[in-house]
């Protein structure tokens, strides 16, 4: 039985001793080498002078044997402006950008860490920038991994005071704005037609004075976050809401005008301070303002008019109206909003000023939920005078007998059965987070706007025919 035992217990060594000998040993066999969990890591497109995120890739050892890489090098370093960490080691200039003597024993693995900050291009669109980060192991084999991004050249703003009337213009090159923009009371901010303002999370847009964006169809204004890089391989973070802070006109501002404008992914979109209803306060004329983790449009107690406008997918509600006065004609008010089933309406009027007059013409509202619509009067004694007419609402119809305050309704959940309004819309894709809020040919809109009040051009600048549609977008038959 001892000596059963015995051969046992010396099987079991022998094999212990086996096993930390093929741990220990290290192959220099050329047919022995690396694999990795990519041959290219891609940084997308980033601002040149700006700090990318951070990637990263694995290398493993499944040679059957251990490795050793007798270095690891950025090859071209001191240009690209890479920077790397192997196995936890940055590779430095003083390091000469490289790392000596990494270990893989068999079935080992190690993690890099690829990050950019690109030098000047000199050039109006992107430019590509690589490097390559080679492995040379003990055998001399070579083996290497790609580093790949385009860098883009932008004007950068920190902290602005707009204290006499300016214009910012690009150029061709796309601005960022750190720490946001003031437009003092006396003055006029002019942002240029095709320029495009990246805002970093900290920053907006507030209107203390007066505020102009004239776009046009083929060179709108577009006002956005500033990162251009991807959440996931399939979400730009672009399509991500609370990107940066957005637009706010304070009590002191009159007369500002936005046309042709993109503003979206902000926390609130538009807001606007309340002030005298003598005075146009706001006018946004083919806007869209989407995907706000706010409020999309939110008035106290001013005069706003807003046309051929598209406001959607916000937390809240997507238009709130808090007393005053305002003119909406050939809007597209659309709450699908993906990321909380907690949504707001789509326009929401409530009585907490005197709403003296709300004018809601050849507009489409409509969203997920049955009651898209919501009007709160304070009492019996505020004002509160509204009227709708020639509109498609998404909410429970209104006796007929009202007449005075809905003309010329269609009430969609009660005479469409349809479960939603999705199906006006070309694309509601709520996995990749697209939205086209142009007409399908399938929408009861085609064709129901009052032709007598409908505006001439919808939101693209596209002339609307005899027999206009209700909302922001005329259906063009392919």
């Amino acid at each position: 039985m001892k000596v059963k035992h015995l051969l046992i217990v010396a099987g079991v060594m022998l094999g212990l001793m086996a096993a930390c000998t093929d741990d220990e040993s290290f192959s220099n066999a050329s047919s022995h080498v690396l694999t990795f969990s990519t041959d290219t890591v891609r940084l997308d497109t980033v601002f040149s002078n700006v700090p990318s995120a951070t990637k990263s890739f694995w290398v493993y050892n499944n040679s059957g044997d251990g490795l050793r890489c007798q270095s690891v090098r950025l090859e071209n370093a001191a240009k690209s402006g890479y920077r790397v960490n192997v196995d936890g080691v940055y590779l430095s200039e003083e390091k000469n950008y490289t790392v000596s003597d990494i270990e893989l024993r068999n079935k080992d693995s190690v993690r890099v860490f690829v990050e950019l900050t690109a030098p000047q291009t000199n050039a109006l669109t992107p430019q590509q920038t690589s490097d390559n980060l080679v492995f040379t192991l003990e055998s001399g084999v070579e083996q290497r991994v790609n580093l790949s991004a385009y860098a883009w050249d932008a004007v950068s703003m920190r902290n602005v005071r707009i204290d006499r009337d300016s214009v910012i213009d690009g150029n061709g090159r796309p601005v960022i704005v750190y720490g946001g923009i003031r437009v003092d009371s006396a003055a006029t901010l002019t942002i240029a037609a095709g320029t495009t303002l990246y805002f970093h999370e900290d920053a907006g847009i507030n209107v203390y004075g007066r505020l102009l964006t004239p776009g046009t169809p083929d060179n709108p204004v577009t006002l956005r976050g500033d990162r251009i890089d991807y959440m996931f391989d399939y979400l730009p973070y672009d399509r991500v809401p609370g990107q940066w802070q957005g637009l706010r006109f304070h009590d002191s501002s009159t007369g500002s005008v936005l046309q042709h404008t993109d503003i979206h992914s902000t926390y609130n979109g538009v807001v606007v301070d309340s002030s005298s209803v003598t005075q146009l306060k706001l006018s946004l004329e083919n806007v869209t303002i989407h995907n706000c983790q706010g409020y999309g449009l939110l008035s106290e107690n001013a005069r706003l008019s807003l046309i051929n406008t598209q406001i959607t997918n916000t937390l809240n509600d997507c238009v709130r109206i808090n007393g005053g006065e305002a003119t909406i004609n050939g809007c597209t008010l659309a709450q699908f909003y993906p990321f909380d089933s907690n949504r707001g309406y789509a326009l929401h009027f409530a009585g907490k000023h005197p709403i003296d007059n709300l004018s809601v013409m050849n507009t489409l509202i409509t969203g997920y939920a049955d009651d898209m619509l919501l009007g709160e009067p304070a009492d019996s004694t505020t004002a509160f005078v509204y009227a709708f007419d020639h509109c498609i609402i998404r909410t429970p119809k209104v006796e007929t007998a009202d007449s005075v305050h809905f003309t010329q309704v269609y009430y969609e959940n009660v005479e469409d059965t349809t479960t939603s309004g999705e199906k006006h819309f070309m694309t509601i894709d709520t996995d990749k987070l697209r939205y086209d809020f142009r007409l399908d040919s399938v929408s009861s809109a085609i064709g129901k706007a009052n032709p007598q009040t409908a505006t001439t051009n919808d939101h693209d600048g596209r002339t609307r025919d005899d027999l206009p549609d209700i909302g922001a977008y005329e259906y063009i038959k392919p």
